[in-house]
């Protein structure tokens, strides 16, 4: 990828950055103006104007709360290659003038480090966790800039839109998964226009490319973990049959060659699916995964999930047409699950919230909660409610003792299960009234 630096070599500073702001004041005021901007420029800047942004000041910038900007992080896949990022960029963080930033895919800040006085100058523009710095609020700047075009940019001086940031120059890169192509969010160095230099733009590409390098890595790792648990169902599955993530990556195969990755459907769900070029095959849901049956489908067998509370640590066993699994549950996944069995139909995050913890606010929790059990017991839920999948066949075993049910638990729900003296009929709906 060839790297387009801000300041032209062996350009002096100041006169560079007055030279664009007489640009960019040529072009505000529809003259002609003395030299063109740079293409990347000329683009951004028809783009803010056509958004309204005051080039004086911009927009005001609200600031998320604290608590949706640790949702956020506990959201975004950065935080797994954060090391990574602080390692390969804390030369520049750490020299007194810079600071590096990272944004999820909205341009909202969610990590800001570096130089403590260059952070209290940048809060004063609003440069601070939580603000969102897209084009639309800020004009043209490294993360709204990188956020459109998705590649490494270099914003200097009066390249910005907006007035108040000249004195600045913003270096960022893009962040992608490539393992799913999603695209993750913005790695961004700001500091003093005086320090300029083109090798900040080829660090800050390096370092992004390393955690890039980094997702794959540990995305073998989850590849080589879905094969090992794979390998004994895919030994009871005559014909052939693979397993893949998620994504449609092949963790393993019997009986076939798919290359190194398959193209699944947006909405997949357990049952006959059509898949390229398989054809109508089978799909079980795999832990983080799916095992995909190729050929004709055989009679219909529904997926079952067992929830059993009736011991001192619950479990939840899937039984699938090819074999089963089961898995060790915390106390608060198992009181989530079993709200979820006893309504069929699905809660939002706030009638969740209000039944575990008496507060319809909680629900960035419950998205957090939720999210884990998805990471741990793939893809058994829908959202918006949340909800079983409606292909499975829910179950629930409570224990005989009614007043023991998950003692750790204190939920509205299952406080009052453990005063009812006769237990619900197990996938029966909502509880009975206490007896």
């Amino acid at each position: 990828m060839e790297l387009e630096s801000a300041l032209p070599v062996g350009s002096d500073h100041r006169r560079h950055a007055h030279l664009l702001s007489r640009i960019r004041d040529a072009v505000l005021a529809g003259d002609r103006p003395v030299a063109s901007p740079r293409p990347l420029i000329a683009e951004s800047w028809n783009r803010v104007r056509r958004l309204g942004v005051d080039p004086e000041r911009g927009r005001d910038l609200p600031i998320a709360p604290r608590e949706e900007v640790e949702w956020r992080r506990r959201q975004s896949r950065i935080g797994q290659v954060l090391d990574v990022l602080r390692g390969g960029l804390t030369s520049i963080s750490d020299d007194g003038v810079h600071i590096m930033v990272i944004t999820d895919a909205d341009g909202c800040l969610l990590w800001q480090e570096g130089s403590p006085a260059v952070r209290r100058e940048a809060e004063s523009l609003g440069f601070a966790e939580g603000a969102v710095w897209d084009e639309a609020a800020v004009g043209t700047n490294g993360i709204g800039t990188g956020l459109v075009v998705q590649r490494p940019v270099q914003i200097f001086a009066a390249e910005h839109f907006v007035r108040g940031h000249d004195p600045w120059i913003c270096t960022a890169a893009p962040l992608h998964d490539p393992v799913s192509g999603q695209f993750l969010g913005v790695v961004d160095v700001s500091g003093p226009a005086a320090t300029a230099h083109p090798s900040t733009l080829a660090l800050v590409h390096a370092v992004t490319s390393l955690a890039n390098a980094s997702f794959k890595e540990e995305h073998q790792s989850r590849l080589a973990r879905l094969r090992a648990a794979a390998a004994p169902v895919l030994a009871r599955v005559g014909g052939c049959a693979l397993v893949t993530d998620r994504h449609g990556w092949v963790a393993a195969v019997t009986g076939m060659w798919p290359g190194d990755r398959v193209l699944l459907p947006e909405e997949l769900s357990g049952g006959d699916a059509r898949i390229a070029p398989f054809g109508l095959c089978r799909v079980e849901p795999l832990f983080e995964g799916w095992l995909i049956r190729v050929g004709p489908p055989e009679p219909d067998r529904p997926t079952t999930v067992r929830l059993n509370l009736s011991g001192d640590i619950p479990t939840i066993t899937v039984v699938a047409p090819s074999g089963s699994w089961q898995h060790r549950l915390t106390p608060r996944h198992a009181e989530i699950l079993l709200l979820l069995a006893l309504n069929p139909a699905g809660l939002s995050a706030a009638e969740l919230a209000e039944d575990l913890f008496g507060d319809r606010r909680r629900k960035v929790t419950v998205r957090a909660e939720l999210s884990r059990l998805r990471q741990r017991l793939g893809d058994l839920f829908e959202q918006r409610p949340y909800r079983f999948a409606s292909w499975l066949d829910v179950r629930y075993e409570l224990p005989q003792d009614r007043a023991r049910l998950l003692l750790a638990a204190s939920s509205a729900t299952v406080r009052t299960l453990r005063s009812c003296a006769t237990p619900p009929r197990p996938g029966a709906g909502a509880p009975p009234a206490p007896g």
